[in-house]
């Protein structure tokens, strides 16, 4: 699938609220076709370049603003969120009481949103990466090197923390969902719980949804290189069984 197409779809399967916040790609490849192909000087002032580079770091910078403000939110949700699992995991809360289905629909709606915001930097890099390819073919110059070493520096490109809140949420899926559903000791059932919880608005499709999308960036096919992902380590099986669960039609 061409990388236009794969975006046009993934905002499309993203939150409503987030649809406006991915890479300008129709506009940055309108700007590389207007660029000459013969042109030799570097972009100054003004013309179809300048206002190509101008796009690329103004798009960055939205990119950081947004993932920044997601990431701040979803530490304070993350950190609440942990004092409601010692409240509710330890079989005092009843499997049906509205706190403990109320713990469960927040549990699942954290852990979409911070994978979807971990597709968010995944697929705009590599948006960006592919763009610059393309500038770089139709000029003749070598613009991306340069700007994707500036680009791995980024905020929204620095997602350690992020990808630690989602194991670590992941690991806490468990103990929720065990409370009070009377499974013995060491069980491993996923419960249909934690999908009815999710689909009720659509972040379980959309969760879905991005971790093919990033399985698909970051594996390692005839096409990676330098300016590629690294392989995305594998959700935990216990996580892939809920998945199957809550969308068992093929996305």
């Amino acid at each position: 699938m061409k990388f236009g197409k794969r975006l046009k779809k993934q905002v499309e399967e993203s939150l409503p609220e987030w649809r406006d916040k991915f890479l300008a790609y129709k506009r940055l490849k309108k700007l590389v076709r207007l660029v000459s192909a013969g042109g030799s000087s570097p972009p100054r002032g003004g013309g179809a370049e300048a206002a190509f580079v101008r796009l690329l770091i103004g798009e960055v910078d939205r990119f950081n603003a947004f993932f920044m403000e997601q990431e701040e939110d979803f530490v304070i949700r993350h950190r609440e969120l942990q004092e409601t699992v010692k409240k509710v995991a330890g079989g005092a809360v009843p499997s049906g009481a509205p706190e403990m289905r109320r713990a469960r629909k927040e549990i699942v709606d954290l852990h979409g949103e911070m994978v979807l915001l971990l597709n968010y930097s995944a697929i705009n890099y590599t948006g960006l990466a592919k763009i610059l390819k393309k500038y770089d073919k139709r000029t003749g110059r070598l613009l991306r090197l340069p700007f994707i070493e500036k680009v791995l520096g980024q905020p929204f490109f620095a997602t350690e923390l992020i990808s630690r809140l989602v194991r670590e949420c992941e690991v806490t899926m468990e103990p929720v969902f065990e409370a009070g559903g009377g499974h013995g000791a060491g069980a491993r059932t996923v419960p249909m719980a934690a999908p009815a919880a999710a689909t009720e608005h659509g972040i379980f499709r959309s969760t879905v949804a991005a971790l093919v999308t990033m399985g698909e960036l970051r594996s390692g096919s005839s096409t990676y290189g330098h300016f590629s992902l690294p392989p995305m380590t594998a959700p935990e099986p216990d996580l892939l069984r809920c998945i199957q669960v809550a969308d068992p039609v093929p996305i």
